[in-house]
């Protein structure tokens, strides 16, 4: 059973269980999907790795969205609590990242063999390592510690 079908059964269950919070997360996932489907320029098909990659980008929007929400305190507290729950949820379709440890050394090795020696390559290194873990990793925190090693760090 594909993703897709996945989330529809998700979706069905969740209203049956009067879930609004369920419900509502599938239904964002499912439109974001729908627009990713109707775009103008998109010919292919809804695959697996296409849903995981419209809920991977949920996900990034989500986590930056929580982090406003958490600087209020107090105030966006419900909201930060609704927001960690679709994370959450959404983090149940993504394939598991890399952990610190296992992205620098991945990052070291690929430095290596591409023979990167200038800061001004790290495009080159995060392009190359985004397409081979793409989902796994974080381009942000590619970059990150590609310029701690080149730095010297």
């Amino acid at each position: 059973m594909g993703l897709e079908q996945t989330l529809s059964d998700t979706l069905t269950q969740a209203i049956r269980d009067r879930d609004a919070r369920t419900a509502d997360v599938v239904r964002m996932l499912k439109t974001r999907l729908q627009e990713r489907r109707t775009a103008k320029g998109f010919a292919g098909t809804v695959d697996d790795a296409l849903v995981v990659d419209v809920i991977g980008a949920y996900r990034r929007q989500l986590q930056k969205a929580l982090a406003e929400y958490e600087k209020l305190g107090a105030r966006g507290a419900a909201q930060a609590a609704q927001l960690a729950f679709e994370i959450a949820f959404c983090e149940r379709f993504l394939p598991a990242g890399l952990d610190a440890a296992a992205l620098r050394a991945l990052v070291r090795e690929r430095v290596a063999a591409l023979g990167v020696a200038d800061p001004r390559q790290v495009g080159r290194l995060v392009g190359d390592i985004m397409k081979t873990h793409k989902g796994q990793v974080e381009a942000a925190e590619v970059k990150r510690i590609a310029e701690e090693l080149l730095a010297g760090g």
